[in-house]
């Protein structure tokens, strides 16, 4: 039986299951960001401790924006618009305006099958930058092997507004220098000063990044928005339901995590309109995230 059990005090949800090895650990006040995940039995996102989430984004949804923003400034329908920025090293804004926002629940489902927790924040002002407003939603669905994240974004203003999506969790291997990433593409993001997108160099179709001391922080356009994550202890699919999609691949300052972060668009995207989306006035956009687990046999000798 999935049950969720929600903490007023430190608006926390937690997802469990203990006969079949489900558990999940939803914060409200971080922008209902995901920051503990095991399915299966097998923890997949733990804790980043002592990493700060204000610096590491553990799990958050990036929106309207995924990456950086260069200078925080942009040009959309003939007026420039001034972001803060937030990463201050750079002078980018960087990951969009909901990853700290307090989002509410408005739904909660657990019986013998899974469990689903549907979230909110409708924003009831402008912000600097970004004068419009809107409502987006996060449904979390837990089962034995997969979890599903859709994200649904509405316009309730007047005008039209551009927007890309991302999601920033960071994956557990016990042997990450002996993991891999298999994914299509044949093109990876080329990166220049403070990490602003260059444009694309081409490459072969596929592509196996393997894990090593290399530190990465990398882009690729996906051909097929289906990844997959290969450890000594499990592989997983990370799926998108948006077909043209874009994997960032980020190595934080702790061992054997990783940042495998699905977007709908790259660094810079509101002036390179690289994966830009506008949404209309009451128009309603929806994209779906799946984690799929298979649990890798052990071989015995």
């Amino acid at each position: 039986m999935y049950t969720i059990n929600y903490d007023k005090h430190h608006n926390v949800i937690e997802v469990k299951n203990a006969s079949i090895g489900i558990y999940g650990k939803i914060y409200l006040n971080d922008g209902g960001s995901l920051q503990e995940l095991i399915l299966n039995k097998q923890r997949l996102i733990a804790d980043l401790h002592p990493l700060r989430y204000e610096t590491t984004y553990a799990s958050a949804i990036l929106f309207p924006f995924a990456n950086r923003i260069e200078d925080g400034q942009y040009c959309f329908n003939y007026e420039v618009f001034q972001l803060e920025t937030n990463n201050r090293e750079e002078n980018n804004a960087l990951h969009g305006l909901v990853y700290n926002k307090p989002f509410e629940i408005k739904r909660q489902v657990a019986n013998d099958h899974y469990a689903e927790i549907k979230l909110q924040f409708k924003a009831s002002k402008t912000e600097k930058g970004f004068p419009f407003l809107y409502t987006i939603q996060l449904t979390y669905v837990f089962n034995q092997n997969s979890l599903d994240l859709e994200v649904t974004v509405i316009n309730n203003g007047d005008e039209t507004f551009p927007f890309t999506l991302g999601w920033h969790p960071y994956f557990l291997s016990n042997t990450l220098s002996k993991s891999q990433l298999v994914f299509k593409s044949t093109k990876k993001l080329m990166l220049g000063h403070r990490n602003i997108a260059l444009g694309f160099n081409n490459i072969s179709s596929n592509q196996t990044l393997r894990f090593g001391k290399k530190n990465l922080d990398d882009s690729w356009m996906l051909e097929n928005p289906n990844v997959l994550f290969m450890t000594s202890e499990y592989k997983l699919n990370i799926i998108s339901s948006e077909p043209n999609s874009f994997i960032h691949v980020y190595t934080p300052p702790k061992p054997n995590v990783v940042a495998i972060e699905p977007t709908t668009g790259v660094s810079n995207s509101f002036n390179n309109k690289i994966g830009l989306k506008t949404l209309a006035p009451n128009e309603v956009y929806q994209l779906k995230w799946n984690v799929k687990i298979h649990k890798t046999k052990k071989c015995y000798e």
